[in-house]
């Protein structure tokens, strides 16, 4: 049987948010065929990829998880594999697994508006067989950072260093760190992670950071949503909860964003009385910006905090000067000894999964382009991206965002339309960064991301009790996505 090559909507990824579009399209677009084309040998995406130890996820998952879908484990802070097992459950349970092609890398798509297509070019497995799909609209899925390598910066002597050095984006399989002297480079969630977990069984380990991050403690159980669970159905517990957690989160980052010494007292005093009014608090966890600036780390029951208290870990907050044979020389002169080094340093970023776009023969630079609603590009017809928010859960974005392209696809075919596509007709909207983020992944890649402007619809306001009104009530036809290129009849 030859293999369909043509959908109505094609999905480009098969982790988190893919297999969440999946859904969306089977229940509010019923009757339209797509496909999953996922690069990898293996669905999860971030869920499959990372495999060092400890690895879980910094939100909880009453937010995390899909609005449709229960989270029904006792931790709400959970670990790696239960959320790639709640993945995959999810995609086995509604067929979706069944829909995707593995092994299938999208490198180009070209739109055509006479026949208001997409071909998409991709490399098929190992041996990078060039294969060719079309579809109405493509779904770009596939998370916001290079799957390829993490981001590491220069340093001096690094192949002087006779231990190993790792990056736990690409953690190896035979690594066995115990009773070894172990520096975590990093102040992020992943370096966070790290250094508990390590601490149990490595000789010590010491988190090196050239400036702190706020770092927040968080029971891993969710009391009230366990308790709530045994005496409601599960869906209502869930619902529940996820409105409890996702208020606090929005009050919070709004409490940082209008009194942020307030906030920063909070936070600094959480840390103080976990480890004790001798810790120098001022140097490792007081960083130079307010709350919320960078996303902050969170420590579920605050078990970084007890390896520092158990002596099993220690902070350093300095700058690296060279790698040396034994360790890392740092510029104030002191050395520190490691039989391993972990470059917990950060992610690099990439548009649209690396994707090349071209419009009727032109090609497409992100960067050239405002965002819509935080999920279209202007000028690029039929094609959404789903990206979550940066300062709460990203499936809470990414809900919302599958259901409102499901809301454009029925539209469109209500009326007759084959082509949406965002418009600009204001030539003096500003551009701003797509991010208001000081953090140096976002930074770094801020030149490559298309801009938001200064209002609705193109400005992220990464609020989910704002986009939920938006997305989920707010009109389609809103005056800037302009439909066209009506079907024939005959």
């Amino acid at each position: 049987m030859e293999e369909e090559k043509h959908f109505d909507v094609l999905i480009v990824g098969a982790g988190l948010s893919g297999i969440g579009a999946a859904w969306h399209l089977q229940a509010n677009c019923p009757g339209r065929s797509y496909a999953i084309l996922e690069g990898r040998e293996r669905s999860g995406g971030t869920w499959d990829l990372f495999r060092y130890p400890g690895i879980r996820s910094d939100s909880d998952m009453y937010t995390l998880g899909y609005a449709f879908r229960p989270w029904t484990q006792a931790k709400a802070i959970a670990d790696g594999p239960s959320i790639l097992n709640y993945v995959r459950e999810t995609a086995s349970d509604h067929g979706i697994d069944r829909k995707i092609r593995f092994n299938h890398r999208v490198v180009r798509a070209a739109w055509s508006t006479p026949e208001a297509r997409w071909t998409v070019d991709v490399e098929r497995g190992p041996e990078r067989e060039a294969v060719r799909f079309s579809c109405n609209f493509l779904f770009m899925c596939s998370g916001y950072y290079n799957y390829a390598a993490g981001y590491t910066p220069e340093s001096a002597g690094t192949g002087d260093f006779k231990g190993r050095i790792v990056h736990p984006q690409h953690w190896p399989e035979d690594l066995d760190y115990t009773g070894q002297r172990v520096i975590v480079i990093g102040s992020g969630a992943t370096a966070m992670t790290l250094v508990p977990e390590m601490a149990k069984t490595a000789a010590h380990v010491t988190l090196l950071q050239r400036s702190p991050t706020y770092v927040v403690a968080r029971p891993a159980e969710d009391r009230l949503a366990n308790r709530l669970r045994r005496h409601l159905p599960a869906t209502w517990a869930y619902g529940l909860t996820r409105w409890k957690n996702v208020t606090l989160g929005m009050l919070f980052f709004r409490l940082s964003r209008r009194k942020p010494e307030r906030a920063k007292r909070m936070i600094l005093g959480g840390v103080r009385q976990a480890l004790g009014p001798d810790y120098d608090i001022a140097t490792h966890f007081t960083p130079r910006y307010n709350p919320w600036d960078q996303r902050l780390c969170l420590v579920p029951d605050g078990d970084l905090f007890a390896a520092l208290n158990a002596g099993r870990a220690s902070m350093v907050t300095d700058h690296i000067d060279t790698f040396t044979p034994g360790g890392i020389r740092l510029k104030s002169g002191a050395e520190l000894d490691a039989d391993l080094i972990v470059t917990a340093t950060g992610l690099d970023l990439q548009v649209l999964g690396g994707v090349e776009l071209d419009v009727d023969g032109r090609r497409v630079d992100p960067a050239a382009t405002f965002n819509y609603k935080g999920m279209m590009y202007s000028d690029v017809p039929n094609l959404a991206s789903s990206f979550g928010y940066t300062n709460a859960s990203w499936t809470l974005k990414c809900d919302l965002t599958c259901a409102y392209v499901c809301r454009v696809l029925n539209h469109m075919q209500k009326h007759g339309w084959r082509q949406c596509t965002p418009r600009n007709t204001d030539p003096h909207l500003a551009a701003e960064p797509w991010i208001d983020f000081s953090s140096g992944y976002v930074q770094r890649a801020a030149g490559k991301f298309p801009k938001q402007g200064a209002r609705a619809p193109w400005r992220l306001y990464q609020n989910y009790a704002r986009d939920l009104v938006m997305l989920r009530f707010g009109a389609v036809d809103d005056g800037v996505m302009e439909f066209s290129n009506p079907a024939t009849r005959g």
